[in-house]
């Protein structure tokens, strides 16, 4: 079992990479920050990219049927779906 405080560092990384938001940007994110819709750079196109990179580094698979726009609202969100996958 990973741990949650791995997932949130990967998560981070993930994003500051694929979004381009950089480190400072990434670690700056909080539960309530927005993600789609609130940051420029997370368009639609980014979140295939997002899905993919997760699926990839935290070792999970995800189902079309499990996305929602939900899951991309805030930050808090996207790690708690992620959590909750690697303990499937």
């Amino acid at each position: 079992m990973t741990e949650p405080d791995t997932v949130d560092t990967t998560l981070r990384a993930l994003l500051a990479d694929v979004l381009g938001l950089g480190e400072d940007r990434a670690a700056a994110l909080t539960a309530d920050s927005g993600l789609f819709g609130a940051l420029p750079e997370f368009d639609s196109m980014a979140v295939a990219t997002v899905l993919t990179e997760m699926e990839d580094r935290l070792g999970i698979l995800i189902d079309d049927d499990e996305i929602d726009g939900e899951i991309f609202e805030t930050y808090g969100n996207l790690l708690a779906f992620s959590l909750r996958k690697i303990g499937e």
